[in-house]
C-alpha cells in the first residue's frame, strides 16, 4: 500500500468516529465540522498537490472554514420560539 492509500484509510477512520460525535449540541456540530473538514482538506490537499506541505496546509485550512460554516447553518433551527415562549418554572406556553 503506498503513502497516499494509507493516509486515505486512516482519514477514513478518523471521519467515522468524527461523525459519531456530530449528534451532540450545535457547539459539538461545529467542533466536529471544523476537525473534519480540516481532515479532509488536508487530505485532498495532499492527494491533489502530491504530497507538498502547503497543499496539506492549505487544504486543512479551507476544509476547517468551510466545515465549521456548513455545521453553523445547521445549528438555526431553533424556529418554535416564535410560537410560544417558556415562563421562568420552565413550562410552555403559545401564544394566542
Amino acid at each position: 500500500m503506498n503513502r497516499t492509500a494509507k493516509l486515505l484509510a486512516a482519514t477514513t477512520l478518523a471521519l467515522g468516529a468524527f461523525a459519531s460525535a456530530a449528534n451532540a449540541s450545535c457547539d459539538g456540530r461545529k467542533t466536529t465540522g471544523t476537525v473534519v473538514g480540516g481532515a479532509t482538506g488536508g487530505v485532498l490537499g495532499s492527494v491533489i498537490t502530491h504530497g507538498s506541505p502547503v497543499g496539506i496546509i492549505g487544504g486543512a485550512v479551507v476544509g476547517g472554514v468551510a466545515g465549521h460554516s456548513i455545521a453553523s447553518d445547521n445549528c438555526t433551527g431553533h424556529h418554535y420560539y416564535r410560537h410560544g415562549y417558556y415562563d421562568r418554572y420552565h413550562h410552555w406556553h403559545h401564544y394566542s
